[in-house]
């Protein structure tokens, strides 16, 4: 009773106030109709600041939908790392997404104080152009029907320059077009009907008043000085490619995965309370679990299951009574994990608890154990925070290890269990390097092997890399990642005209093979892991070009550790500048040349930073099955 009091008193003071405004503008064109187009004309005057704000707000929004677009094509599919990457952008480009709405607010604040004091301001004359403004339509009918229809019509009016004239919203889809039109105009018919004609020509003043000073900001900031119109068709292409590829996925097998996904659901519950779960989020991740797997399989019989969301996922074909695989898409996982009844949950896929996937409702001592599908710093490549919620961490060095515990005494969290693991997909390319031997060559083998990252070798210095190597020395492989061949085929065309008649140069784009990654002397790229890779295998040296560095976790300097992928640039190679690769062909040389590089000197560096060489499957596998011994004892 207190609450609805106090709305009446509010009510009442903003009604006395705009008829004092109005009895002012009355006062100057002594005609009700006139002082009401007065004062829409001086409400829109004094919004000008802010009208101008919104111009420049608007103009940032549509400067950033190339790099928006280019984070959808990249990210597609995946809400919670495009919801992530557009924020770092808005932080970035200091866009303030809230700003549109302030004049919103304020005409609504301005449309209810219209609407009282329009109640408060009394006169006897209310006649405009034959028409008695201080009537309500609705009810008064006749004549005074024209004023919903003229609100509806300016509306209209309003709706369709803006959708042609405004910076932004001439942007959107059209949807979102039709969508505000519909409000606009279902909105003014309301106000036209139900409340007095005077607030009715408010409406109609106002709207027109606002495409007036629409084409007033547009000449004063003209979006075209600031906007790359060509760069946004261009990301509006390569974003439609992708809808378009997904949408052929999608269209003919939908039916096909509903099916499967639902007898696999069922199915998955049908088992009951579980020992031990994998997850996997698509084909090809099963690599990274392969030889934990099989040795659990091999040494106990421990009943396995694995789920991955890729119904192409190789995997199936593994399927035993000992192994059970199971398809469920992304968004049924949700619901899955909500319901998990299991001992063990084994994933790679970080971020649990932040977003969607959570920890079970069902069941909460189930050990959640993180294990990396790299041996990278998970403190800088994961966001922060991002293996928190976490009980077990299955640690490849004792940078991952202190930079573990470094933020759990930081951010005051709960101790996790660190294991000393290693990684057994290096482990295991370790054993196929030294099964098939190494090729002699003629000349020293340079693999450029760029990352995906934006901003990468192939982006900003692949031209003066190249000009610098084939000079007669070396034979030059570059072998672009998949994603880039995806989705900047039109480079690489470029690249393989300008290059592609020299004898020693080769553009790989077979990727079914590791042999050319093996057979390099010398491998050249930027943050790609694939370094770690070849030269822990290989024992051969790598030269790292410091493109800008992909930094999930800006906050990744609060910990006092120094992030593994940073620490061994210098370790197992050589960095230099993006502005230093002219001289590229000099610092090979130093690499095929210098011992701190040799085979020695390298096999030391892989043992001091990567734990359980050769052995880390059967260190990981035996810490899972003493834990499920444990937990059959209880």
């Amino acid at each position: 009773m207190l609450f609805k009091e106090t709305e009446i008193y509010m009510l009442a003071a903003i009604g006395e106030f705009f008829a004092l405004l109005m009895k002012g503008c009355y006062s100057i064109i002594p005609n009700y109709g006139w002082a009401i187009i007065l004062f829409t004309l001086l409400s829109k005057i004094i919004q000008i600041p802010i009208s101008v704000m919104v111009q420049y707000n608007s103009i940032k929004m549509v400067k950033m939908y190339p790099a928006m677009n280019h984070i959808r094509s990249t990210y597609f599919g995946n809400s919670d790392m495009i919801q992530e990457e557009n924020y770092k952008l808005y932080k970035k480009e200091k866009y303030h997404p809230m700003l549109d709405l302030v004049p919103v607010v304020i005409q609504l604040v301005i449309l209810m104080g219209v609407v009282e004091g329009l109640k408060a301001f009394e006169i006897s004359d209310t006649i405009f152009v034959g028409i008695d403004l201080g009537q309500v339509p609705i009810y008064a009918g006749g004549i005074t029907i024209l004023i919903p229809i003229l609100a509806a019509l300016s509306a209209l009016f309003m709706c369709y320059i803006q959708n042609h004239v405004n910076v932004l919203q001439s942007e959107q889809n059209r949807i979102n077009q039709y969508g505000t039109l519909t409000i606009s105009v279902g909105l003014s018919l309301y106000l036209g009907f139900f409340v007095r004609g005077g607030v009715g020509l408010y409406w109609i003043a106002g709207n027109i008043l606002s495409v007036v000073q629409l084409f007033v900001l547009n000449a004063c900031i003209n979006p075209k000085k600031y906007i790359d119109y060509e760069a946004l068709e261009k990301s509006k292409e390569e974003l439609d490619k992708v809808i378009s590829r997904q949408s052929a996925t999608k269209s003919k097998m939908n039916k096909a995965e509903k099916t499967r996904e639902a007898q696999d659901y069922r199915r998955f519950f049908k088992y009951g309370t579980k020992q031990i779960v994998f997850y996997s989020e698509k084909n090809g991740f099963y690599k990274y679990y392969k030889d934990v797997i099989e040795y659990i399989l091999r040494k106990t019989d421990i009943t396995i299951h694995y789920i991955t969301s890729d119904i192409k996922d190789e995997v199936f074909a593994l399927s035993s009574d000992n192994f059970r695989t199971y398809f469920i898409t992304e968004n049924k996982l949700i619901v899955l994990m909500m319901k998990l009844d299991t001992d063990i949950m084994v994933m790679t896929m970080p971020d649990l608890q932040k977003y969607q996937i959570k920890r079970s409702l069902v069941r909460d001592d189930i050990e959640y154990i993180y294990m990396d599908h790299g041996i990278n710093s998970l403190n800088l490549v994961l966001r922060k925070h991002a293996i928190d919620h976490f009980d077990t961490i299955f640690t490849a060095n004792d940078n991952v290890y202190n930079e573990i515990k470094t933020q759990e005494k930081a951010y005051n969290l709960k101790p996790k269990t660190l294991v000393k693991y290693g990684y057994c997909l290096i482990d295991n390319m370790i054993k196929s390097y030294e099964e098939q031997g190494t090729e002699k060559h003629d000349k020293p083998v340079v693999l450029i092997a760029p990352s995906w990252q934006q901003d990468n070798i192939l982006d900003i210095c692949i031209e003066p890399l190249l000009d610098s190597l084939l000079t007669g020395s070396y034979k030059v492989i570059l072998r672009p990642h998949p994603q880039y061949i995806r989705h900047c085929n039109d480079r690489l065309k470029q690249i393989e005209e300008k290059y592609g008649e020299n004898g020693d140069f080769i553009l790989q784009m077979d990727f079914s093979s590791n042999a050319t990654v093996f057979n390099a002397d010398v491998l050249i790229t930027d943050w790609s892991g694939i370094a770690y890779e070849y030269s822990f295998v290989t024992l051969k040296p790598t030269l790292f070009i410091d493109t800008p560095m992909k930094i999930m976790n800006p906050d990744y300097q609060e910990i006092d550790v120094v992030p593994f992928d940073i620490e061994i640039r210098n370790k197992i190679g050589i960095s230099i500048s993006v502005n230093n690769v002219n001289q590229a062909s000099e610092t090979v040389d130093k690499l095929l040349s210098d011992n701190s590089f040799s085979k020695g000197s390298m096999l030391d560096i892989r043992n001091k930073y990567l734990y359980n060489v050769g052995t880390s499957a059967e260190v990981g596998a035996k810490y899972i099955i003493n834990r499920l011994i444990e937990y059959s004892k209880r």
